[in-house]
């Protein structure tokens, strides 16, 4: 039988390249419908494998890709309306409208949030006085005194300290060790590492009476540590070692506080951030183991993030610093050297003559929180469904005269009858406030910020006014 390749006969080279220039049209033809052809099959085979019937790896990255969608249409803002979403509705979260002036008599009143800005206006007439200039070449190392315990700590910013307790008179500096921190928030944790033994059997438990502040609880299990835990109410405490928060003038209700347990083992915190003349009447000059204290509260600088610890015991004052050592390696220079500006601008206040300095904080926020406080309960009684504490007069130390409390958050109760949520009440009617259920109480009660700018308390008093039975 004769070879394929003798019957037929391949063309030569020369023989292809003629037949090419002589039917150049067909050769193009045949291989554009490939190229074509290709190309079509490559697209359904992408289709294919992006339609779920592709490779597993393809199958997992897309069946990922389409979850991260979800998941972001999910988180994607909504518009705002007559209502607005928070970040969680179980959670305290910041929301759009967190230091916001309303934009409208309509808009939403946000005084969920205990943002100090109702000093603004006092620090604008202050001019230079609060005023401070850093030079790019200060305050760059890490080490402020290393003579000092707290090696962090800015002697301008320590003295200033000393000089206002002094002044004021709510506690005693003296024999006390001066820690920094970046706010009180960190200075709590710090003292609860400090109080809490590190070879216990068990967690130490955190209490505090109710109604407590919001944060104790969220801030102390935050990190789950192994050292402490929280346990809740301190007067429902059955326990021998604890650490006890006591915050007075107490936030939410602005009651004055002492500990509930006693006990040898038991330790306490003081929280004073609300210790100050414009919220209460100063009776004595605290002197307790620890001591917080907060820039935000004081004098309404809440970005600063400056507080301060007044701590007897020299043991546990070195734990604090270690803790804040560990976790962020001391505390900003920037903000402890504007706090001292700050802190100093206050005094001379006081202590220079009113042609230097004619600019008294304290009365200026007695005065307008003492304002606030008459509105508030003007609008209350008309309203006959809401009530609110009822607070003594006391002889103030730091003005010689008797004084009401004006505290920096009202406490407000709800008591129409068929209305359990007041949070959710008064959310209907675009006021957000903080459910009592956050302070271990029952959600009949709101906690109110007092201390948000003008036009904000002024919108609020008005819409809660058209509020009756």
């Amino acid at each position: 039988m004769p070879k394929v390749s003798d019957k037929w006969p391949r063309p030569s080279q020369s023989s292809l390249q003629r037949r090419v220039l002589r039917h150049p049209g067909r050769i193009w033809v045949l291989l554009i419908l490939g190229s074509l052809t290709l190309n079509l099959v490559m697209i359904a085979l992408l289709a294919s494998l992006y339609e779920g019937e592709g490779t597993p790896g393809c199958k997992a990255e897309r069946s990922i890709l389409v979850a991260e969608e979800k998941k972001s249409v999910v988180a994607a803002p909504q518009q705002q309306s007559t209502a607005e979403e928070l970040v969680s509705a179980e959670e305290i979260s910041v929301s759009s409208t967190s230091g916001k002036r309303p934009a409208s008599k309509d808009a939403i009143v946000n005084l969920d949030h205990g943002d100090p800005t109702m000093f603004e206006s006092f620090w604008k007439e202050m001019g230079e006085h609060g005023d401070i200039i850093i030079p790019g070449w200060q305050a760059m190392s890490y080490f402020s005194d290393v003579t000092n315990l707290c090696w962090f700590l800015e002697p301008e910013f320590a003295n200033e300290v000393r000089r206002l307790h002094n002044l004021v008179g709510n506690a005693v500096a003296d024999g006390h060790f001066i820690i920094v921190g970046t706010g009180s928030t960190q200075l709590f944790q710090a003292a609860l590492y400090a109080l809490s033994p590190p070879d216990a059997p068990e967690p130490m438990s955190v209490v505090s009476a109710v109604p407590y502040y919001s944060s104790y609880p969220a801030v102390t299990d935050y990190l789950q540590s192994g050292l402490y835990r929280w346990a809740g109410d301190a007067s429902m405490f059955d326990g021998d070692a604890y650490i006890e928060l006591v915050c007075s003038p107490n936030n939410p209700d602005g009651s004055v506080r002492e500990a509930v347990l006693k006990s040898r083992n038991g330790k306490t915190i003081h929280d004073l951030a609300y210790y100050w003349p414009q919220y209460t009447p100063i009776t004595d000059a605290a002197d307790h183991d620890i001591m917080l204290f907060t820039v935000s509260k004081s004098t309404g600088h809440a970005g600063t993030r400056l507080g301060w610890a007044l701590v007897k015991d020299k043991d546990v004052a070195k734990r604090m610093i270690k803790f804040i050592e560990l976790n962020t390696i001391g505390v900003s220079k920037d903000s402890q050297l504007r706090a001292a500006k700050i802190l100093k601008a206050v005094s001379d206040g006081y202590e220079l003559p009113v042609s230097q300095n004619n600019h008294r904080l304290f009365d200026f926020g007695r005065q307008l929180l003492s304002i606030r406080w008459q509105k508030l309960q003007e609008a209350v009684k008309a309203s006959d469904i809401f009530s609110l504490p009822d607070f003594p007069l006391a002889l103030c130390k730091f003005t010689g005269e008797k004084t009401g409390t004006y505290p920096a958050f009202a406490w407000l109760k709800c008591e129409k009858e068929e209305v359990e949520d007041c949070e959710g009440f008064l959310r209907k009617h675009n006021i957000l406030t903080r459910s009592g259920r956050h302070f271990g109480v029952e959600p009949k009660y709101v906690r109110i910020s007092m201390l948000d700018r003008d036009e904000t308390f002024h919108l609020f008093i008005e819409r809660l006014s058209t509020l009756h039975h």
